[in-house]
């Protein structure tokens, strides 16, 4: 399987260049997806180096590369450190994380990720996780729909969907992508159908993986992970999470509070490489569209002390 056929990767050369790849070091690519990211990666490593590639869906492993430096690993990437422990690897030279949703889980039609096809309201990221999108749109209440559709969804008319949502299920539990749309229309623009509708499945992905938990748990072991001089290199597709980790690169945590020292030195362990967020010109727009929303931060691991 081609990574063209399963996805392409968003901002492939610049977030390989920030990596400033140690030809002998070992790197963590927490997306794996299609590979693209990993096999450019190990094109800059040398015999010595070493590459980890997380993926929590499990079709993935289809794409991975034979290659004695390489490592698959089966798993979600908010366990990074436990997984790396269990190889003995307890510091890594880099981190790249390309974060959202491959093109290979779009245009599946069976995991329910868009709404271009009729299917179950699936959205795992993660077959075997428990929890499915018609779960939550079936059992969470009024307050916890408007929230998410509000919050990871940024829809204007999050209450009043939310509640449709909870009177038509009363009648019908809503389990396919063509039940719920039917069921949000009235609360969608017709200038903007496909924007909007895009927002509503984001916001249900967003909440079916607890996407922004996981990536709070991977900025936070990042910093115990990389090493000093080591970078972090993280492409995001909406403002929640781009927000999330331009503070964090900022400040260090998680809360985005800069702490200083007796000297009024900050004392956040990362340096922000690029203030400004990488995006893709013109010509990657037009060869991939996907990539219209992608936004790379890159920061540098460094003791705030020797600053």
């Amino acid at each position: 399987m081609t990574d063209f056929v399963y996805h392409t990767p968003a901002l492939l050369l610049p977030s390989i260049d920030g990596l400033n790849i140690n030809p002998s070091g070992t790197y963590v690519d927490s997306t794996f997806g299609g590979g693209g990211h990993s096999r450019a990666i190990l094109d800059k490593l040398g015999s010595n180096g070493r590459l980890f590639g997380f993926d929590q869906d499990i079709d993935a492993l289809d794409n991975a590369t034979a290659d004695d430096r390489f490592t698959f690993v089966h798993g979600n990437f908010r366990h990074m450190a436990n997984f790396l422990r269990y190889y003995g690897v307890t510091a890594v030279d880099g981190v790249l994380a390309d974060l959202g949703v491959s093109s290979h889980h779009f245009d599946d039609p069976e995991r329910g990720f868009s709404f271009r096809f009729d299917a179950p309201l699936d959205m795992r990221m993660n077959q075997k996780s428990d929890i499915t999108a018609a779960e939550i749109i079936n059992t969470a209440d009024e307050e916890r729909l408007s929230s998410l559709f509000r919050l990871y969804g940024e829809l204007p008319t999050a209450r009043r969907l939310a509640h449709a949502i909870v009177t038509a299920r009363t009648t019908k539990a809503i389990t396919t992508t063509a039940q719920l749309i039917a069921t949000a229309e009235p609360f969608v623009n017709p200038r903007q159908q496909k924007k909007e509708l895009a927002q509503i499945f984001q916001a249900l992905r967003i909440e079916v993986n607890d996407e922004m938990g996981a990536l709070k748990c991977l900025l936070t072991a990042s910093t115990d992970l990389i090493k000093e001089g080591g970078r972090l290199a993280v492409i995001t597709y909406h403002s929640l999470e781009d927000r999330l980790v331009k503070n964090f690169m900022r400040s260090g945590n998680i809360d985005g509070n800069v702490e200083k020292d007796f000297f009024g030195r900050q004392l956040s362990p990362f340096r922000q490489v690029n203030s400004k967020p990488i995006v893709a010109d013109e010509n990657e727009v037009n060869n991939n569209p996907r990539s219209r929303s992608a936004k790379l931060r890159i920061a540098e691991r460094i003791n705030p002390l020797n600053k």
